[in-house]
């Protein structure tokens, strides 16, 4: 018997204006009104409003259905069910992050990448995925392999990476607030090219971490942890077995410690249920038959033990001139290798209410800021900051009625940054071996990157 549980009446794909690219009613229970009503509701939920299942997630209901949308790619991709449903199980379905085959991971996979653009350019395949996916509303398989064997619309890539036309992605195709990097060549490559006559015969590990740092006024770190992941994604049609070799002296949890020097650690580990554990205990290797397209094989944790400094330390100097001006003279300085440099970093400044106009002095040309009156802040964006260096901004605010209680509002400062071949933990890839070995030309890319989840330096 099936179970009801897993029921979708509707799934459609929004713009982050709302525009419709693509609408697919299974059971048609409802008009097409409630996609206006989903944008309508969603767009009205303040910074302040907590989501009702989780952070990046919302629950939102009209009438008898229930709204379910995750944000991947600057999309919405939504599911409407009944009441009856259960909606982690549809969350479940649209989200990549929390398993592998998915929809959003699905379209990625025969995309490329997720962006408007590309769910335009390939709205046929989309909707051919989603008949094979999808019965009269019930899951049948999110496999890529599977689905390979009954999909016959060939995608449309998007056009070759040129400096002159930059996309707005980072590296590995992850989304930043400011991007100038070309990603890798496997953000935005759909897995038909390893099947196309003479495709590259590739294969790319990703080692990417995310940091959520606390930084106190008086420069005491009071939170540092890191998430990690590593990914696979592979196109090789003909790869039966890959070993992953990590760090020998990787140790989870601290009563793992074996005290034969500086060893990585972290907190909490879980595997993909591909991946075979019989050589890791001993020889801290990662056993996997890869499937085309992308696996997340492994997840990690750490908690308040990071193995080096944080990455970045603010000197702030908040003062009223005589002219009545707010003055902010703000040092920032990269604690990274000097051989290192981070890319991408935006610093995010709240201001007091009723500030009307910015000058700033920087301190190199590449740098640059404004002021944004709707959200309170200064913004100040540096496209690359080498390791061992620092850099100095003055901002000069005018703001109405400022006070002495207006200096309190200033601040705490909210950094965001790419560490490209960086990790915080300290994590490497010691080998990557495939089996049997690739006839002909293939390639193998291992790739590291540490991105700031949530990095704030208090004032």
């Amino acid at each position: 018997m099936t179970l009801d549980n897993g029921m979708i009446c509707q799934i459609f794909i929004l713009s982050s204006k709302g525009d419709r690219l693509i609408y697919k009613d299974f059971r048609g229970e409802a008009g097409s009104d409630v996609v206006g009503t989903f944008y309508e509701k969603v767009t009205a939920l303040t910074g302040d409003q907590p989501p009702v299942v989780m952070v990046t997630l919302c629950l939102c209901t009209h009438k008898d259905l229930h709204f379910i949308h995750v944000r991947q790619g600057g999309l919405y991709w939504v599911a409407t069910t009944t009441d009856d449903s259960s909606p982690f199980t549809v969350i479940e379905f649209l989200n990549r992050n929390t398993c592998v085959h998915r929809l959003t991971a699905l379209v990625k996979d025969y995309c490329g990448t997720l962006s408007e653009k590309l769910v335009q350019m390939n709205f046929a395949l989309i909707y051919e995925l989603l008949d094979e996916v999808l019965d009269y509303g019930y899951v049948q398989t999110t496999s890529s392999d599977v689905l390979k064997n009954f999909i016959q619309t060939e995608a449309v890539s998007s056009r070759p990476f040129s400096l002159f036309d930059l996309s707005n992605v980072g590296l590995f195709g992850a989304e930043t607030q400011q991007s100038k990097v070309a990603p890798g060549s496997a953000a935005t490559r759909p897995i038909q090219c390893s099947r196309e006559q003479g495709g590259k015969s590739e294969i790319f590990v990703d080692v990417i971490e995310r940091m959520s740092v606390v930084i106190g006024s008086n420069g005491v770190v009071m939170k540092a942890d890191v998430e990690g992941e590593i990914k696979v994604k592979c196109y090789m049609s003909n790869c039966s077995e890959m070993r992953i070799g990590l760090n020998e002296e990787f140790s989870i949890g601290k009563s793992q410690l074996r005290g034969y020097g500086a060893a990585v650690r972290v907190d909490e580990c879980s595997f993909h249920q591909a991946v075979r554990l019989d050589e890791f205990d001993s020889h801290r290797i990662l056993r996997l038959c890869p499937s085309q397209g992308e696996q997340t094989v492994m997840q990690y944790q750490l908690s308040n033990d990071l193995p080096s400094a944080p990455p970045f330390r603010l000197f702030p100097t908040v003062e009223r001139d005589s002219g009545g001006r707010l003055l902010m003279y703000m040092k920032l300085r990269c604690d990274l290798p000097p051989k290192t440099a981070a890319i991408n970093v935006c610093a995010t400044v709240p201001v007091p209410k009723g500030s009307v106009s910015l000058s700033q002095e920087l301190s190199s040309p590449d740098q640059s800021s404004e002021l944004k009156p709707q959200s309170r802040a200064v913004v100040w964006q540096i496209p690359r900051f080498p390791g061992g260096t620092q850099l100095c901004a003055l901002f000069k605010l005018e703001v109405a009625g400022l006070s002495s209680a207006s200096l309190l509002e200033v601040g705490p400062v909210g950094l965001s940054f790419e560490l490209p071949k960086v990790t915080a933990t300290g994590l490497q890839i010691r080998f990557l071996r495939l089996s049997p070995v690739q006839p002909g030309p293939s390639q193998r890319w291992v790739r590291y990157v540490t991105h700031s989840d949530s990095y704030t330096l208090r004032i």
